[in-house]
C-alpha cells in the first residue's frame, strides 16, 4: 500500500480567486469530465482538477492504494501547488469530485478535516456498490483491460438521450476510459472495493454538499440525502437532468449549485 502520486491539470488559473480541486469519476480524465463546466465556474473560481492514476495525465499507480492513501495523495498534491505558488497562501480551498472522486470528498472530510473550506460529493454515496462487485470488476479490466468497461459504461455514466445530444463530450469521456491503465484501473476498484465512511460521517465537521443526478443508477438521489442526513454540515441537491457525470451532463447547474454553497460557506 503507498500514497499514489497525483498529477493535476490547470483548468482555469487565477490565484487571486479561491481555488476548486476538482476531482474524477473512475475511468474518466480531468479534462473531458470537468472542461464543460470551468466556463461557468472560472469567474469565481481557480479550477484545478486532478487525474487518478494512470487516467489522463497521472501516471499508473504500481501497487494497490485505499481510498485513505488517495484522499492523502490529493492533500500532498495540493501542498506542492501551494508551495510552487499556484495556490496563494491564506486562500480560500474547495473540493468538488464525482463518484470516486466524491468518496474522496467523504474521506478527506473523515481524515483531513478543516484542510478545505468546504467539500462536495458529486454522484457519488458514503459506500458504492459492493467489495464484491468491485473485486470482480479489477479482476476482469486486470485481465482484459479498460475496453471491456465502455459499452457498460456508456448506459451506466449518462441519462437518456445524453450521448445522442452531446455526441462530443460523451465521446471524450469514453476515450478517456478506452485509454485508461488497466491495472491502475483495477487498483481504483479495489480501492471503492475497502471505501464505506457511512459510520464515519457523523464525525465530519466540514460543510459538505452532496449533489446526484435524479437520473443516476449508480449513485441514486437516496445517497445524497444519506450524506445529508448523516454530516453534520451535510446539505443535499439533486440535478434533475443528469445520470452519473453531472459537471459534464449539466455543467451550469452544477456549477451554480457549487458556487452558491462553497461561496456561503
Amino acid at each position: 500500500m503507498a500514497v499514489p502520486e497525483l498529477t493535476p491539470s490547470l483548468l482555469h488559473t487565477n490565484s487571486e480567486l479561491p481555488t476548486l480541486i476538482a476531482g474524477p469519476s473512475l475511468g474518466t480524465a480531468a479534462l473531458p469530465l470537468w472542461g464543460p463546466a470551468v466556463p461557468y465556474l472560472k469567474d469565481h473560481f481557480q479550477v484545478i482538477a486532478w487525474d487518478l492514476p494512470g487516467h489522463g495525465a497521472s501516471k499508473p499507480s504500481r501497487q494497490e492504494f485505499t481510498l485513505a492513501e488517495l484522499a492523502t495523495g490529493v492533500t500532498t498534491m495540493v501542498e506542492a501547488l501551494r508551495s510552487n505558488g499556484v495556490i496563494a497562501d491564506g486562500s480560500k480551498l474547495f473540493y468538488a469530485g464525482v463518484s470516486v472522486g466524491g468518496a474522496t470528498a467523504l474521506q478527506l472530510a473523515v481524515d483531513h478535516p478543516g484542510f478545505f473550506n468546504a467539500l462536495s460529493s458529486i454522484c457519488s454515496a458514503a459506500k458504492i456498490g459492493t467489495p464484491e462487485g468491485w473485486t470482480e470488476r479489477a479482476e476482469l479490466v486486470a485481465k482484459a483491460g479498460t475496453p471491456t468497461m465502455v459499452a457498460g459504461s456508456a448506459q451506466r455514466w449518462f441519462a437518456p438521450g445524453f450521448i445522442e445530444k452531446e455526441p462530443e463530450i460523451s465521446a471524450s469521456l469514453l476515450h478517456s476510459l478506452q485509454d485508461a491503465d488497466r491495472f491502475a484501473y483495477a487498483h481504483v476498484c479495489g480501492a471503492l472495493a475497502g471505501f464505506d465512511v457511512r459510520e464515519q460521517l457523523s464525525t465530519a465537521t466540514d460543510p459538505i454538499l452532496a449533489i446526484n443526478g435524479a437520473q443516476d443508477e449508480v449513485c441514486p438521489p437516496a445517497d445524497a440525502q444519506f450524506i445529508e442526513q448523516h454530516a453534520p454540515k451535510g446539505q443535499a441537491a439533486i440535478v434533475e437532468s443528469a445520470g452519473h457525470l453531472a459537471p459534464a451532463e449539466a455543467p451550469e447547474e452544477t456549477a451554480a449549485l457549487l458556487a452558491d454553497f462553497f461561496l456561503t460557506s
